[in-house]
């Protein structure tokens, strides 16, 4: 009768693991704007002008990086680089906790069996003499399974779920910020490429122009003032080559650390940065809301409703604790007719109750230390959204100014071009002393400088506006 009675008593254990003292979860507000501000510039903020997107996260990263040389070296970072790696093992850790975890919430049911062959003395034996006693045992059954009336167990389920859903948005972040960093780092190898380049020319045409001040010198055409303003010049020009030469081994160095490998000479072979594609987006008519699908704001959020479950485990500790261990099976002092049933069979119920009465605060105390790391993720998650309003924001402003100063600087070029080819026709004529056309020559090296250095900012402004938005994990 017993022995029928096990099954109803497991099912009805799990059917009355459903009450929970979690407080009810609710999403803290966004402490930021609705809106991002309009950029008071002379400038607008274009729109977002993708067909069918509505959301940058829902824009894949070979749409966003459409050069191919970019998207095999993306394309290789995801697969080899290892703090991406490392990420997704966290999530398989994380995993596995929550089903060990969540396997609490049902009886854990084993067989066993066992066997014990026993010399007894004559004083110890029951009919005077001494004699061999075996015993034979088999059975199955479930040892301190604990009745969840009170939520405590499910809550630290609930718990490690959402730590591992949290772990699996961190993965994401991780790789949006992978593809943002492999992509800022290529533009960064090509725009020290077009600077090593750019220097090199300057250079022979310094080294041309002080070749033939010199001979002047020596003919007494030029002076000894002239001479020496020339060698600064080249001077200069040299050690900035030595400088570019330099940071072009870095780029190439960091570059192969994010992509995780040797990196193919194909793909580090020159191309202009004018020639990179990529897809030109600016979504600022969106609310501020769509910073909730940032892996990093999802990732906080988990977070939080895993401190918020921790509360209902925590209050779950100052009830009752109900376990239940029982068995049932065969037991004979034969092998042979350890089977047979009859009266072989035997079983085992044994509920136990245990009721905290008196623990010192601890219970309070663990209980007020859920509740304090809850508001701790709670200003964590609000600390997260302002962090990536500001991202935004940022990127907003450097998409809709770069381009602008981009044109001013090609306009500065072409201006100091034609100062220095009117500069050089009048210090050959006598007009203009060589101080005025070495002054000239830097004014044109700068502003060329500084509009490989804007075009690449410019670039790398849409790159850090895909990624704000939570671009690049698709």
């Amino acid at each position: 009768m017993t022995n029928k009675l096990l099954i109803p008593v497991c099912m009805a254990a799990t059917m009355l693991s459903s009450c929970s003292l979690a407080p009810r979860y609710q999403r803290p507000m966004a402490p930021v704007a609705a809106q991002w501000s309009t950029f008071t510039g002379k400038v607008p903020l274009p729109a977002l002008e993708t067909a069918g997107e509505s959301h940058v996260a829902d824009i894949g990263w070979r749409s966003m990086f459409q050069s191919p040389k970019l998207q095999s070296l993306i394309e290789a970072a995801l697969v080899n680089n290892r703090d991406l790696r490392i990420a997704t093992l966290n999530i398989e850790a994380a995993r596995h906790t929550y089903r060990i975890q969540r396997s609490d919430l049902l009886p854990s049911v084993n067989a066993s069996g066992s066997a014990t062959r026993q010399r007894l003395s004559e004083n110890s034996s029951t009919s005077g003499t001494s004699q061999t006693v075996s015993s034979y045992t088999s059975g199955i059954g479930f040892t301190a399974y604990e009745l969840d009336l009170f939520g405590r167990v499910r809550s630290l389920s609930n718990s490690a779920l959402n730590l591992y859903l949290a772990t699996e948005e961190g993965r994401k972040a991780a790789q949006t910020s992978l593809i943002a960093e492999v992509a800022n780092a290529y533009l960064t190898y090509l725009a020290d490429i077009e600077l090593l380049q750019l220097t090199e020319n300057t250079l022979k045409t310094q080294q041309d122009s002080f070749d033939l001040i010199r001979r002047s010198f020596d003919l007494g055409a030029k002076s000894q003032l002239d001479v020496s303003q020339a060698a600064t010049v080249v001077e200069t020009a040299r050690a900035n080559r030595a400088q570019y030469q330099r940071q072009l081994e870095k780029d190439k160095n960091a570059l192969t650390l994010l992509v995780g490998k040797e990196i193919d000479a194909e793909l580090l072979k020159s191309e202009t940065l004018s020639s990179v594609q990529v897809m030109e987006m600016l979504p600022v008519a969106l609310p501020s809301t769509v910073l909730l699908d940032r892996p990093d704001v999802r990732k906080a959020e988990y977070a939080l409703k895993a401190e918020n479950a921790n509360i209902g485990a925590a209050r779950g500790a100052f009830f009752p604790t109900i376990s239940l261990t029982g068995s049932a099976g065969f037991a004979s002092s034969s092998l042979t007719n350890l089977f047979e049933g009859g009266s072989s069979g035997v079983w085992s119920f044994s509920p136990q109750v245990s009721l905290p009465i008196f623990q010192g605060e601890r219970l309070i105390s663990k209980l007020k230390l859920a509740k304090t790391n809850r508001d701790i993720a709670i200003a964590q998650y609000e600390k997260t959204i302002q962090t990536a309003f500001r991202e935004v924001a940022d990127a907003l402003a450097a998409s809709a100014t770069y381009s602008e100063q981009l044109h001013a600087q090609q306009a500065l070029v072409k201006a100091s071009e034609q100062a220095y080819a009117i500069l050089k026709a009048r210090y050959a004529y006598g007009i203009d002393s060589f101080f005025a056309l070495l002054d000239a020559q830097r004014s044109l090296y700068g502003a060329q400088q500084n509009e490989i250095m804007v075009r690449q900012q410019n670039l790398t402004s849409r790159i850090d506006l895909y990624k704000a938005l939570g671009g690049g994990w698709k």
